[in-house]
């Protein structure tokens, strides 16, 4: 079928709306019609060239949509479901997912190129040349194909556009703290960056039952925002954290530290 997307074709390029042609979907995956999709700092990554991908790409792995078409051996979902993407496909049966490592399951192998698991592509240009979909999905089209696995069932009361920022920024934010770090009642916790996954770093950390939740972040205007989800200070550089963490941490220092910024490197200059 027919769809509109935005494609980046090369390194230091821009992003390019165009018509692409979008594959049946096979028996195992599902076509979900696209109706609200997330802008992650992951798709300029692609532009800049310091996240490696497969060009052209179809951009996005936030999404949100209806499910419009099955596979004959799809279970998860049905036609005219709600639901959220996940940026890996995640199969839940294999050792690392079992161990709670979803994040490397084998499903997740060759994501960077673009193309579904059986190594072909489910978009194309008008042409007829494949064009890959970021982490499988490519949500910056209005029409996408995916495995059954990268689609969560939804309510139907749960609006689009909140729904797509669930399928990366807030699960990755509130993870880092809540999964990853993870933060135990009364630490002293630092987020440095207060972005999309930054903001829901707080949160999670805030769920976590941490005591102090400080952020630094350059912009002046996020001081303010910081409270809003839950950090009980906010610095515009470390220099000016530095004194308030050695109080409440007797000079030792926080217990966690979660580092959301474009780049690790950015760090050096705050």
């Amino acid at each position: 079928m027919k769809a509109r997307g935005a494609v980046i074709h090369q390194v230091g390029g821009q992003w390019e709306v165009q018509d692409l042609e979008v594959s049946e979907p096979a028996e195992d995956e599902i076509l979900v019609k696209v109706m609200a999709s997330g802008l992650c700092h992951s798709d300029d990554h692609f532009v800049t060239g310091d996240i490696p991908v497969n060009l052209p790409m179809v951009g996005g792995h936030e999404g949100a949509g209806i499910v419009e078409k099955v596979g004959s051996r799809v279970t998860r979902v049905k036609p005219g479901d709600h639901i959220a993407t996940l940026f890996i496909p995640a199969c839940g049966v294999c050792k690392y997912c079992v161990r709670g490592q979803s994040y490397i399951c084998n499903n997740g192998a060759g994501m960077e190129t673009g193309m579904a698991m059986d190594g072909t592509a489910r978009f194309h240009d008008t042409d007829g040349n494949p064009i890959g979909g970021v982490t499988r999905l490519g949500s910056f089209s209005n029409y996408l194909v995916c495995h059954e696995t990268q689609a969560v069932k939804l309510p139907d009361d749960i609006p689009f556009d909140l729904a797509c920022l669930v399928s990366c920024g807030v699960a990755t934010g509130y993870g880092a703290a809540v999964n990853a770090a993870p933060v135990r009642p009364g630490d002293v916790v630092l987020v440095m960056g207060l972005g999309g996954v930054g903001a829901n770093a707080v949160q999670g950390a805030k769920h976590a039952g941490a005591d102090h939740i400080i952020v630094v972040d350059p912009a002046e205007n996020k001081m303010e925002l910081a409270a809003g989800f839950g950090a009980t200070a906010a610095f515009t550089s470390i220099d000016e954290a530095r004194p308030l963490i050695a109080q409440l941490t007797n000079g030792q220092g926080v217990d966690v530290t979660i580092v959301t910024v474009g780049r690790v490197d950015d760090t050096s200059a705050r």
